[in-house]
């Protein structure tokens, strides 16, 4: 089964928006994990808009499953992970003040800044895996910088997808095939949903885990937090 781990940043996004600690991240995380969910990811970004860096010290105490960092690794979140020693990292080249990921690595042009960083990480115990898009130059790039995992970005695919092109997933069959013949774990992640997620998962070989955050917490506004993560469960054997 492809594990699901839940992004819990618009949880954040929610609570900051009043100042307070409502709702309260540390519990949303662990109802989650109660609910079934198999990890919890969190992306904090320089700004802290969302994720703050206190909560990525506090969360580390109640995670029980896996837990999952993402994040741009500038000097301030490779400390922060190095401190938290989450059971992955996952490295995503957001540049500053981007609502949310764009694009993945360039794996040939930073291949010597990716594996600098990734040695540091895997030194420490963490597992570490790099958003890529599902270009096979890329993944071949991605294997040269000593990553356990990649996560496929998957925006193109669910926007193809929701306009009825099933052909949109072929680059990432076979990024996925390529992965598998260099002994690349796979996640994938970015507007995966309720509507698409049954599809990606039969579809890509070798599929590890899939991280879900907008399109999961706007779902649960209507059917529940609990029921929603069972959905996903459901959909993922």
């Amino acid at each position: 089964m492809t594990k699901l781990s839940v992004n819990i940043n618009k949880i954040a996004t929610l609570r900051n928006a009043r100042g307070g600690n409502v709702p309260d991240l540390v519990k949303v995380a662990v109802d989650i994990q109660r609910f079934g969910g198999q990890g919890i990811t969190i992306h904090p970004r320089p700004d802290e808009r969302h994720i703050r860096y206190q909560d990525a010290r506090d969360l580390k105490a109640i995670i029980t499953t896996e837990y999952n960092i993402e994040g741009n690794p500038q000097h301030n979140f490779i400390d922060l992970v190095l401190e938290c020693k989450p059971d992955q990292v996952t490295l995503v080249p957001d540049a500053i003040g981007a609502i949310t990921s764009s694009a993945g690595w360039d794996t040939i042009n930073n291949q010597a800044y990716l594996t600098e960083v990734i040695q540091e990480f895997q030194r420490n115990g963490i597992r570490t895996s790099i958003f890529v898009d599902p270009v096979l130059e890329m993944i071949e790039g991605a294997k040269k910088t000593g990553t356990d995992r990649i996560e496929l970005y998957t925006e193109a695919f669910a926007h193809q997808y929701g306009l009825g092109n099933e052909r949109g997933i072929d680059p990432y069959i076979k990024a996925a095939e390529l992965a598998n013949e260099l002994d690349l774990g796979i996640n994938a992640g970015h507007d995966l949903s309720l509507d698409n997620i049954k599809f990606f998962k039969e579809n890509i070989p070798g599929l590890l885990e899939v991280s879900i955050g907008h399109a999961l917490i706007s779902e649960a506004l209507y059917l529940g937090l609990d029921n929603v993560v069972n959905m996903y469960l459901n959909k993922l054997k």
